[in-house]
């Protein structure tokens, strides 16, 4: 399998389920501030330009959360679970598509995306608005946590990875984070977890 990645939120819960997994992976880092991703090459494979993409065979998987099916799926793992749970983690991944990842991903946007590509300032309006959503959802979730070891009850799941993948770059996207103590003990938990501690290859530092 050959993974085509950069170090961004969505590439970061592939990489994090392909460590813990311990499955053997070609990681090809792009550097989107070259525009790798953009080239007539990566876009035959994925006519998005979007990270990550995964190329098995002769199976082409884009969007990150495919791709952590077929990766737990590959390894016979629960991560991806066999039972009616299934549609529990559909629940969570299309929730947070729409709405957890939406807002804290244009936090993260706001505060390192433009920083790190010379795009300017963070857009006050854009702060106010996005801070205001993420609150919203995160009580959701705060709420839905309480008691629950892990999101789909206590096994950790591909949801786990996919819904909290914002939350390592909480602090410096200033997302308030604090104010949700059942979603800071429950990140805090994957946290203990070294593959999402540090998802990433090694490789990508030296490409950085």
């Amino acid at each position: 399998m050959k993974l085509y990645y950069a170090e961004t939120p969505a590439p970061r819960k592939v990489c994090a389920v392909a460590r813990y997994l311990g499955l053997p992976i070609d990681y090809v880092y792009l550097d989107l501030k070259k525009g790798e991703h953009t080239t007539p090459d990566y876009r035959a494979i994925n006519p998005n330009a979007k990270v990550p993409c995964l190329v098995d065979g002769d199976r082409i998987i884009w969007e990150a959360d495919a791709i952590l099916c077929h990766l737990a799926q590959h390894a016979g793992s629960s991560l991806w679970p066999g039972d009616a749970r299934q549609s529990e983690v559909l629940r969570w991944l299309s929730w947070n598509g729409y709405h957890f990842y939406r807002y804290g991903g244009a936090l993260y946007f706001e505060h390192l995306i433009k920083a790190s590509f010379g795009l300017g300032e963070p857009d006050a309006t854009a702060v106010a608005e996005a801070r205001d959503a993420f609150r919203r959802y995160a009580s959701v979730l705060d709420r839905h946590l309480e008691g629950r070891q892990w999101l789909v009850g206590d096994d950790l799941t591909i949801a786990d990875f996919s819904v909290a993948v914002t939350l390592p770059y909480a602090k410096p996207a200033a997302m308030p984070l604090e104010e949700f103590p059942q979603v800071q003990r429950w990140h805090d938990q994957l946290n203990t977890l070294d593959a999402w501690r540090n998802p990433f290859p090694a490789r990508a530092m030296a490409n950085a």
